[in-house]
């Protein structure tokens, strides 16, 4: 026996084509093909459902188009009414149909579970449980049963309590390490700190120590007429003319080098804050400079650094959070930058001043704003702006929605990343906007805008 559509009708559903996860349709559930005519007689729709228990309901069609569903309950309620049995069973279902004309909720068969049992529950109380209509093609329909739409959802909200679970239990774990870490490693730059403040403290000393003794030296030179030819042998050994020169360059060195030594352990030391339960003023400039500082063997010299930088007063936050932010986008704005030198590197051959023109550059702009267009409010607060741009390859309109959706809990949940991660912390722990916009060939800007107090 064939149905209006052309296909067999089956009272069996189909099976279940996977394992259930996070992102089951519902065109891989249990599935019932089973229609019937409008101008058949009611009592060939009572015999079908009797003959399947299972059936939960039958398609009905009118000139091989869909216009409706019957459903089991919606059937056995109209024979238990005062003669209904005499009148609708010996009637064609356009009479049972003109009595119910109930709507139908017809949804696609790529739809996920979770919003498909969303859709369901918006339905009226009376239809609440009936079938729901799933389309696979042009003029495929199926019947599937609200029963297992609510069971499978269930098991999925299961499945996704459980990675939630798994993740926080995870992240839990990932933070106790990076604590671990940030303490062992801030031990390691407290350990450097120490030599490197005796060197600092005493090059000040040295550094007056030898122009004093320099200037003895030109003293007895003036003073001594007549050297000993031993005293000429020493000045020719020693080449202390050279000597003169080179020694305060030598001490200007060791000066240079000792300072770069403790910027660089005391960005070690910022960079694995492990934050206190409240937040704290923290000079953001600092925070920023330390990041690069630690970034700068990936720099190198040819990824060029622009800070404009306002008058910030020491800002209220997380400072151990904003340091993983800065560090995620300043990451991301690097990794453009060399993907930038990697596509465009045949330019050199035929452009030599192509990079003169366009260096690969980072730009950094922080400042005070007053009112945010998006939080327009009576009350006025001021708010910190912190503006990353990059001139590098930019990103396809897919990979700028494959970012925001990954910004949402339920993308969050299956698979988090550092722009996700990032968001969550200036909107959950800071109450701030985290925007982005990029071009395809124009480069990246990322804009995080926190409030000046927590």
């Amino acid at each position: 026996m064939q149905n209006e559509f052309g296909s067999e009708t089956s009272s069996h559903p189909s099976k279940m084509t996977r394992d259930i996860n996070l992102d089951t349709t519902l065109q891989e559930l249990p599935l019932y093909d089973s229609a019937i005519a409008i101008s058949c007689l009611g009592v060939e729709l009572a015999d079908r459902i009797a003959q399947n228990p299972r059936l939960p309901g039958v398609l009905l069609t009118d000139r091989e188009e869909l216009i409706g569903i019957v459903s089991r309950r919606q059937l056995l309620e109209y024979l238990l009414l005062p003669q209904g049995m005499t009148f609708f069973l010996d009637q064609p279902l356009q009479v049972f149909w003109g009595h119910n004309n109930a709507d139908i909720l017809i949804l696609p068969g790529d739809m996920p579970i979770l919003t498909a049992m969303q859709k369901a529950l918006k339905r009226s109380a009376r239809i609440i449980a009936d079938p729901i209509v799933v389309q696979l093609g042009t003029s495929q329909y199926r019947i599937l049963d609200f029963g297992q739409l609510s069971l499978v959802s269930w098991q999925i909200r299961g499945i996704e309590t459980q990675v939630r679970y798994e993740r926080s239990q995870g992240q839990m774990i990932q933070t106790e390490k990076m604590a671990s870490l940030g303490r062992l490693v801030d031990g390691i730059a407290h350990e450097i700190l120490d030599p490197v403040g005796f060197i600092w403290g005493n090059l000040t000393h040295i550094s007056n120590y030898s122009q004093d003794l320099l200037e003895l030296i030109s003293v007895y030179e003036n003073n001594i007429t007549v050297s000993s030819p031993e005293i000429k042998e020493v000045q020719e050994t020693i080449e202390v003319t050279y000597l003169k020169k080179d020694f305060p360059r030598a001490v200007e060195s060791i000066e240079t080098g000792a300072k770069r030594l403790r910027n660089l352990a005391m960005s070690l030391q910022n960079f694995c804050h492990v934050d206190e339960v409240y937040p704290k003023p923290a000079d953001l400039h600092a925070c920023l400079d330390g990041i690069i500082l630690l970034l700068k063997s990936r720099l190198g010299s040819d990824i060029l650094i622009v800070r404009n930088y306002g008058r910030l007063p020491p800002i209220v936050c997380y400072i151990g959070k904003l340091t993983q932010v800065f560090t995620n986008i300043l990451t991301n704005a690097v990794d453009a930058l060399l993907d930038r030198a990697a596509t465009q590197k045949w330019k050199q051959e035929f452009d030599r001043g192509y990079l003169i023109q366009n260096p690969p550059k980072i730009e950094i702009e922080t400042k005070i704003i007053h009112r945010i267009p998006e939080r327009d409010t009576a009350i006025e607060q001021r708010f910190v702006s912190i503006r990353i741009l990059d001139n590098g390859i930019g990103m396809t309109q897919e990979q700028q929605e494959q970012i925001l959706a990954s910004f949402s809990v339920e993308r969050r949940a299956a698979k988090e990343t550092s722009l996700a991660v990032s968001y969550q912390i200036i909107t959950a722990k800071h109450g701030g906007i985290f925007n982005f916009k990029s071009q395809l060939g124009e480069g990246s800007e990322f804009e995080i805008i926190i409030p000046l107090l927590q």
